[in-house]
């Protein structure tokens, strides 16, 4: 006896599932062991802060190291996330001109070092360059001449630790929702934020006016292109940029925008120096975060300055009497996110105390590069967003 065609016909009704949708909810038998991230909307999309420190803990990582492994391997671990977790809204297009630019940035890295020379001695040399004669005053200063191994392999290495941080900027980008972003900036930031998203949105708007315009002009039969349809565009255009304004006016005022609560002055003045003392301890922190010798002191002075200006805002915030519509969740997800860039972060400082050859590999004499094991396995950690984080919903 043959079996039926429709092999569904032997199932209890209401259990007849497709592959297609054990692959989309996924379910399966990798299911128990890798279970996926759920579906992003807009009650569960990751906060944009964590994006944010997620990619400032990657590349502090990239600030403190020269090794051309480590750097290619927090690149690997940036653009892995980027591509599991971008959305294809046009603000997350960014990444690919970043990239570009980071690109670009070690193109002349390199081409200063050989044209330029480079202040570190060598003996391997690979080409020599017709020199031009200076005058003495422009001592130190050459054009052309011998180009050495060390010299090309230093430039390599400065370039490529430039082009890794930003990349990492660029992912923080790509990833982060920015009107999001400047929506979550605390009560004292308001009128700053305010002013971003007018600008953010002011050229997107003026280009769509544009397109609009020339749009409607080509289909009446008359010239898009050329001065004269500038000047026939732009005076349409400018009427619209300037009833945009009214009605952000209009609208501002309705919502109580620069208003403000009565604060006594102890109050202000306090705020006023924890945000000033608190900005002077976060860049000289960063400032010893990134260099060498300021490992002792540059994490301490770092979080003291993050404390004391986190407070200052929060003084500050008082005198805006604003609500969120709608805020975004600090959620477990964002956490996660968040703590892997801090490890990323924190972990190969830790190393660094032990292993500063590794992380910066001798030019002279030129010595072969070796991936050290715990700053790699610190970067790894930076692929938890890959995982943890909401799978962006596709376009139907």
């Amino acid at each position: 006896m043959k079996p039926p065609k429709d092999r569904r016909d032997r199932r209890t009704p209401g259990t007849a599932v497709s592959r297609a949708a054990v692959r989309d909810t996924g379910a399966g038998p990798r299911a128990r062991w890798f279970p996926r991230a759920p579906e992003a909307h807009r009650s569960n999309a990751l906060h944009a802060g964590a994006w944010w420190l997620w990619a400032l803990g990657l590349g502090a990582t990239a600030s403190r190291t020269t090794n051309p492994l480590l750097l290619a391997l927090v690149v690997g671990v940036v653009c892995y996330v980027v591509a599991a977790r971008r959305t294809r809204a046009p603000w997350s297009r960014s990444y690919g001109a970043f990239v570009g630019l980071a690109l670009a940035v070690l193109g002349v890295r390199l081409a200063f070092a050989v044209l330029l020379g480079s202040g570190v001695p060598g003996t391997h040399t690979l080409l020599t360059l017709p020199e031009v004669p200076l005058p003495g005053w422009a001592q130190g200063v050459r054009i052309g001449g011998r180009v050495t191994a060390e010299g090309v392999v230093f430039a390599l290495y400065d370039g490529l630790r430039l082009a890794t941080l930003l990349i990492c900027v660029g992912a923080a980008n790509a990833l982060a929702h920015p009107a999001r972003l400047l929506k979550s900036l605390p009560g004292a930031l308001y009128e700053a934020g305010v002013a971003a998203v007018v600008a953010l949105t002011f050229a997107p708007n003026l280009i769509a006016d544009v397109r609009r315009l020339r749009a409607a002009r080509r289909l009446r039969g008359r010239p898009d292109r050329g001065l004269r349809g500038l000047l026939q565009v732009g005076l349409p255009v400018l009427e619209g940029a300037l009833e945009r304004s009214v009605a952000l006016a209009a609208a501002m005022d309705a919502r109580g925008y620069g208003r403000t609560l009565p604060v006594p002055a102890a109050v202000r003045r306090t705020t006023a120096v924890l945000t000033l003392g608190g900005l002077v301890a976060v860049c000289a922190g960063t400032y010893g975060l990134l260099t060498a010798d300021g490992s002792g002191y540059g994490p301490p002075l770092l979080l003291a300055g993050t404390a004391a200006v986190l407070a200052g805002l929060w003084l500050g915030g008082r005198r805006s009497p604003r609500t969120r519509y709608r805020p975004d969740a600090w959620g477990v997800r964002a956490w996660l996110v968040a703590a892997s860039g801090a490890a990323a972060a924190v972990l190969p400082l830790l190393a660094g105390a032990y292993g500063s050859a590794a992380l910066h590999p001798s030019v002279v004499p030129l010595t072969a590069p070796v991936l050290p094991l715990w700053p790699a396995a610190a970067v790894l950690l930076g692929l938890v967003p890959a995982f943890a984080a909401p799978i962006p919903r596709e376009p139907s």
